[in-house]
């Protein structure tokens, strides 16, 4: 695995910190917009650690208090006069992570900024168009793909590249490089911060795009072979899941007398007490709410199958404090909007910067690296019926599975959940 660049000490100082910090987005090769943004954010910080007289050391409190300070806590981001406020929980966050494991993911990309050449944006229309009609992907599955191919022709225009049939070899294995944030060494390997799986989807939406190409005969030859091979051992996958402390420290940071804090907290709700998706969530309608039955009814974003949950009354009551006093009146029929206007709702499929806000405000670390996303709490509550012995029929049909292979992973999650506080025979002999 290749290493940072700046290995990270716990009792760096936090202008040290920033530094490091600053030469990976640089060694990473981030746009200057992008590299200016976080300069600008870690340096407010600086300047707040040094007014606040807080110390050197970068910590959860002087997280949450640089938040407080700039109104973060309440509602959403005033982003009046300074762009760069609207970035700072990201931001901050990003430079937690480094702070605790040493690297920095590119786990977000800001789509509105990307304005491909319109030779390379009528290909992509027009393969789009091909995945609906000839492929019949599924909406989620053709979102994700064709921003992850957005990202790779705007690469590709980074490069000099401004027709497609210019493609090179190299071209290939130097953005999957960039965007697994791994070295080139022929084979991507397995990389103990990043899910090979996700790696693998990138490489298979790249193949069928590549293959496309060459259908129309923008590309003389198929090059979908030159792409790096993913090794996924099998069954490796395990689930993410949250200690019951952390989900309480979590749900108890939110601020629930705020408009944004009554909508992020019945979002949380929906996935660790439910087990939703967040593409479920970020959909959800106000006609999907049966209160007559309590419960809700969709059809599953990702397999397109009916699912019905039953409503709780601790889901239940969280709904209706944000539906009555911090829901905007619109004539969206989405549950959960955005709380600034126009009020619209989510965009993307993603709410990770919910999450992420309130897990900085309550200063929550994880024994081990691991994800921390929406999806995570799902995992979470899948493996916590497990361990009250629930039949793996019954999680699969409160997750919505269509099948119980998808289920039998959380066993293996169980199993490495035990072996994580396993005593070692010899020492237990010793203490005897």
């Amino acid at each position: 695995m290749e290493q940072s660049a700046f290995p990270i000490s716990r009792n760096i100082s936090l202008e040290s910190l920033v530094n490091d910090a600053l030469g990976e987005i640089k060694r990473l090769g981030y746009s200057r917009r992008s590299g200016n943004r976080y300069r600008a954010i870690w340096e407010h910080l600086i300047e707040y650690s040094c007014r606040k007289r807080l110390g050197h050391q970068f910590s959860g409190e002087l997280v949450a208090r640089f938040l407080e300070e700039y109104r973060l806590t309440g509602g959403e981001i005033d982003m009046s006069g300074q762009g760069w406020r609207k970035h700072v929980v990201w931001g901050v966050s990003v430079l937690a992570d480094f702070a605790e494991n040493g690297r920095i993911e590119r786990a977000f990309t800001d789509m509105e900024a990307i304005h491909l050449v319109p030779s390379m944006q009528n290909t992509l229309s027009d393969y789009v168009q091909y995945c609906k009609n000839r492929l019949q992907l599924r909406p989620g599955t053709l979102h994700e793909r064709t921003i992850e191919l957005t990202i790779f022709l705007n690469y590709l225009h980074s490069r000099k590249a401004r027709t497609l049939d210019h493609i090179q070899s190299t071209d290939l294995t130097d953005f999957i490089s960039c965007r697994a944030n791994l070295p080139l060494v022929g084979k991507i390997r397995r990389d103990r911060w990043l899910q090979p799986i996700t790696v693998a989807r990138i490489v298979s939406d790249m193949r069928s795009f590549l293959g496309f190409l060459t259908m129309r005969g923008i590309l003389q030859k198929d090059l979908s072979a030159d792409l790096p091979s993913i090794r996924i051992a099998r069954g490796a996958k395990i689930p993410s899941v949250w200690e019951q402390e952390l989900v309480i420290r979590l749900l108890g940071a939110v601020d629930r007398s705020s408009a944004k804090g009554k909508r992020d907290y019945a979002i949380l709700l929906l996935a660790c007490r439910l087990g939703m998706r967040v593409g479920d969530i970020r959909t959800l309608k106000l006609d999907q709410i049966n209160w007559d039955d309590m419960t809700i009814e969709v059809a599953q974003s990702k397999t397109g199958t009916p699912l019905r949950l039953p409503l709780t009354d601790e889901v239940g009551e969280a709904l209706i404090d944000y539906l009555k006093s911090g829901r905007p009146q619109t004539e969206h029929r989405e549950v959960f909007l955005k709380v600034n206007p126009p009020f619209d709702p989510f965009t993307g499929n993603n709410l990770h910067h919910i999450i992420t806000y309130w897990r900085l405000l309550a200063g929550i670390r994880f024994r081990s690296p691991q994800k921390r996303g929406m999806h995570s709490l799902r995992h979470t509550l899948a493996t916590r019926l497990l361990e009250k012995e629930t039949p793996l029929t019954t999680i699969a049909e409160i997750l919505g599975h269509t099948s119980l292979e998808s289920t039998r992973i959380y066993a293996k999650a169980d199993v490495e959940a035990l072996r994580k506080v396993a005593l070692d025979p010899e020492e237990v002999n010793h203490a005897k």
